[in-house]
């Protein structure tokens, strides 16, 4: 249990810990507020027309102002890039956090959906509470004009009713494309519904400018309660101490006419500087985007895969980062994620990506590239123009980056989740004596086994390499072919270091952890792992259950936002 719970903080402590702040923070501030407006004498009056209908709305509406404001901070690439960077100012701990960005953006979207929910239930009851409990006492402190009004004509003819509704319709389109199906369907709806947040911010900021709640503002000269100076059950011969005894110790008099007013608007305090950092990050992105991008080669490779080398004046980036790319002759506006599968160098700039084709964006891309390509029968670099234009943001950071901060590594790829990986063991065939990393596990499971040739030439290069400097044991290679019934292997024969590698069937995950763990005791093992859900999945609740004393494996998988 002990060793358990020790791999299970080491995997997920920090993020758990982040959460549990997060949702603290959530309900002290829901409490906070409910409370204030429950027993706040400057909203006596106004609980008594609305009841626990003011106190939910207003609760539910300060959830949304922090919530909106934190949503916004896990999508600034660029920030959490820099900040992953500073390995000696955050321990690796931290940077695991900033690994969890996405979670933490869906957690908060989630949140504010539900929340908006609970704010339009609490507004409609106040709305019919205005119409019903129309106050002849203090007429400025309606929202109705009279007394059974019909509460649509209230929801509709105001300010902050006409952004309600349209807040509510704008969420309802960016939390239903949001969905996986919607995602892997069709990610151009998508794409677009989510730029919405941008008219959501805007509105969300003239929601609260009709000012419909308003709080008194002179309790002092007015008591909550207190008695009007003409009250007709004193008579004229009383005695001051006589009214005393008689109204109570409780009751006074009031001073002046109860006043009210609006609130000032305070959401744009809560989101005008997360917003302003998210604007200012994409500026910049913008304008180093706009640099050219030279296509150096596109090379097609089995199993509708291409390979994209380019080159772009000052880009640098570390092993396991990726881009997102666009093209305008494909879409104005779509951009998607690409691990690097080739860093720039000192001595070679180009940087490169492989697409799987998978999609219409891809399958648009694809054609233009390899269509161009097939037309001239020139070098590329001499029709490098004929190519379609190509916009290039990032890099960005990921878990990947990790791979050679720890002495000994496990990479773990399914399909073309190998991409990252392959930036790594470029970066291991410029020199591997530079880095931490001492021992790399390499394990890559496909259905198909031409996947494999995608880069059989850099595994068996780094493997021969490895091998004449005298260091056979620093990568252990493992592959599978997990749909073949039959034996296959790789047939030409300067794949041979790999045919003795590939094995047919799932790997037994099990096994091969036990394995490790026996074979490095009292060590931190890193787990790196891109591919499938299922695979990610297995692989975490193993790290989680270590049975090794003294040896921990530290879980990390890619996810791009």
């Amino acid at each position: 249990m002990a060793l358990s719970l020790r791999s299970w903080v080491a995997n997920d402590g920090w993020a758990r810990l982040v959460l549990v702040l997060w949702l603290v923070a959530n309900v002290a501030l829901f409490w906070r507020t409910f409370m204030t407006y429950y027993s706040g004498p400057q909203y006596n009056y106004l609980h008594q027309m609305l009841g626990l209908g003011l106190c939910v709305s207003r609760a539910s509406a300060t959830l949304l102002n922090l919530n909106c404001c934190l949503v916004l901070l896990p999508m600034c690439r660029t920030v959490l890039t820099c900040l992953r960077g500073k390995k000696q100012v955050w321990g690796r701990g931290v940077r695991r956090v900033f690994d969890q960005s996405r979670s933490f953006h869906t957690t908060c979207g989630f949140t504010i959906c539900f929340m908006s929910v609970v704010h339009v239930s609490a507004h409609l009851i106040n709305a019919v509470s205005f119409s019903v409990r129309f106050s002849d006492d203090f007429p400025s402190l309606n929202m109705a004009q009279h007394r059974g009004q019909d509460p649509r004509i209230i929801i509709l003819t105001t300010v902050p009713g006409i952004t309600g509704v349209l807040l509510v319709l704008i969420l309802f389109l960016m939390f239903t494309a949001s969905s996986n199906y919607i995602r892997l369907s069709s990610y151009e709806i998508f794409f677009y519904t989510h730029n919405l947040f941008i008219i959501f911010y805007i509105i969300l900021m003239l929601h609260v400018v009709g000012g419909a709640l308003k709080y008194q503002s002179n309790v002092d000269m007015h008591p909550p309660g207190c008695l009007q100076s003409n009250h007709t059950s004193l008579s004229d011969g009383v005695g001051d101490n006589q009214k005393d005894s008689s109204l109570g110790a409780t009751e006074t008099f009031c001073r002046e006419e109860a006043r009210f007013s609006p609130h000032f608007p305070v959401t744009w305090l809560w989101v005008s500087a997360p917003l302003c950092l998210y604007c200012a990050e994409r500026l910049c992105r913008y304008v180093q985007s706009s640099i050219p991008v030279t296509i150096v080669s596109v090379v097609k490779h089995p199993c509708d895969v291409i390979e994209v080398c380019m080159m772009k004046n000052g880009f640098k980036a570390r092993p396991g980062q990726y881009i997102l790319l666009s093209c305008s002759s494909v879409s104005s506006f779509e951009s998607h994620p690409f691990t690097l599968t080739k860093c720039p160098t000192k001595k070679k700039e180009t940087f490169c990506v492989h697409l799987r084709v998978v999609g219409d964006w891809t399958e648009l891309l694809t054609h233009q590239l390899l269509t161009e390509f097939s037309q001239s029968e020139v070098l590329p670099m001499v029709h490098q123009t004929r190519y379609p234009k190509l916009l290039v943001d990032g890099p960005f950071g990921s878990p990947s980056e990790e791979v050679f901060n720890y002495k000994i590594s496990v990479c773990v790829a399914g399909g073309i989740g190998v991409t990252p990986f392959a930036c790594i063991l470029h970066a291991l065939l410029d020199g591997w004596m530079q880095y931490k990393l001492r021992r790399l596990y390499f394990v890559w499971a496909c259905k198909d086994l031409q996947s494999f040739y995608w880069f059989a030439d850099l595994l068996c290069t780094l493997h021969n390499k490895l091998w004449e400097e005298n260091r056979p044991d620093y990568l252990n290679i493992q592959l599978y072919l997990s749909t073949q019934t039959e034996f296959q292997h790789l047939c030409e024969e300067r794949y041979k270091p790999l045919s003795s590698r590939l094995r047919i069937g799932r790997p037994q995950w099990e096994l091969l952890f036990d394995e490790i763990g026996r074979s490095n005791n009292h060590k931190r093992i890193g787990v790196f792992c891109c591919g499938p859900k299922g695979m990610s999945r297995a692989l975490h609740s193993l790290c989680n259950s270590n049975p090794h004393p003294g040896v921990t494996f530290e879980f990390n998988t890619e996810s791009f936002i």
